[in-house]
């Protein structure tokens, strides 16, 4: 009698089991299906643009890459002034940011009482949802008045310096790149600081009581024990607010000046990928517009070097921890 029981929850076990594996491979497939979903997006809009530059990219090669000629009424393009001006102003972007990205997640959570932790993280939120056009109207009203009245002081006194001074030396425009990498330094900084705040919250409390314990400083604290647990991490949310600076437009397009000569003044107006785009491509027709396009695609190119160098130096990092 107990066997004649036992068959029919044998039966039911072997039935949810199947059913069990059954809904495990639908689910691991629909995981799959939206990895490569994405994967597909990605492929298919680096190809497009591709394709859509291939008159400019076919015909003229490296002499696209590497020439800063732009003259659409004689048909001449080069990429080299907007790949200078990208790569320019989200170096000045990262440097001015990062530093103050790293003083204000320490601040918030090390040395800030509880009361203001809350209200200060919720501003910097706030930031990172302001549209980019916002930035960039702030920038040109406010921002490029000021840097034109303080340019001069910098061409007279930081102008001089050896070496390091054809960098702050011309007319006091207010435009140009230097312009351009503080107003991107402040667009990326919420997104660098939420990322590293979040990260520094991470760190288990008993790690920096212990060093408390032995005598250890605040800075002590952060050096050896906070900055070492989340080194990645950090590196991740660097790197996250770099890609996020070389792809921005408007803000860029109103304050960078648009002009397509290569200087070595940080004073002078520039140009970008993406602020190039945006200006010409209304009016673009032949091979104007498949320049424009190619420009696109060597903005997915640039991208994707800047994250491959993070994947890369993260794994580095992984490595060394391992050991």
């Amino acid at each position: 009698m107990s066997a004649i029981n036992a068959e029919p929850l044998r039966r039911d076990i072997e039935h949810r089991a199947r059913a069990d594996a059954r809904h495990d491979l639908i689910f691991r497939l629909l995981l799959r299906l939206c990895a490569l979903l994405v994967l597909a997006t990605l492929l298919g809009a680096a190809l497009s643009t591709l394709w859509g530059g291939r008159d400019v990219l076919f015909k003229d090669g490296f002499h696209f890459l590497f020439s800063s000629d732009w003259n659409p009424v004689e048909d001449q393009y080069g990429a080299l002034a907007p790949i200078v001006g990208t790569l320019v102003t989200s170096l000045i972007a990262l440097v001015l940011a990062v530093p103050v990205s790293f003083g204000i997640a320490l601040f918030l959570t090390e040395i800030a009482p509880s009361w203001m932790r809350g209200p200060v993280a919720t501003a910097i939120e706030l930031l990172a949802g302001i549209p980019s056009i916002i930035y960039g109207m702030w920038g040109l009203f406010v921002f490029v008045p000021f840097m034109a009245s303080i340019e001069p002081w910098m061409n007279d006194t930081l102008g001089n310096i050896p070496l390091i001074g054809q960098l702050f030396q011309g007319p006091p425009l207010g435009l140009g790149l230097l312009t351009a990498g503080v107003v991107l330094a402040v667009m990326i900084l919420p997104f660098i600081s939420s990322v590293m705040r979040e990260v520094f919250q991470t760190v288990p409390a008993r790690l920096k009581e212990s060093s408390y314990a032995l005598g250890s400083t605040k800075w002590e604290v952060v050096w050896d024990i906070v900055l070492p647990y989340t080194r990645s991490a950090v590196i991740g949310g660097i790197f996250l607010g770099l890609g996020r600076a070389l792809g921005e437009t408007m803000a860029v397009t109103f304050v960078l000046g648009n002009s397509y000569n290569i200087t070595s003044s940080l004073l002078m107006p520039g140009t970008s990928i993406s602020s190039s785009i945006a200006n010409e491509f209304n009016e673009a027709v032949g091979l104007h517009r498949s320049a424009l396009i190619a420009l696109g695609f060597l903005l997915f190119v640039v991208t994707f070097i800047v994250l491959l160098i993070a994947r890369l130096m993260l794994r580095q990092l992984a490595r060394r921890e391992g050991r």
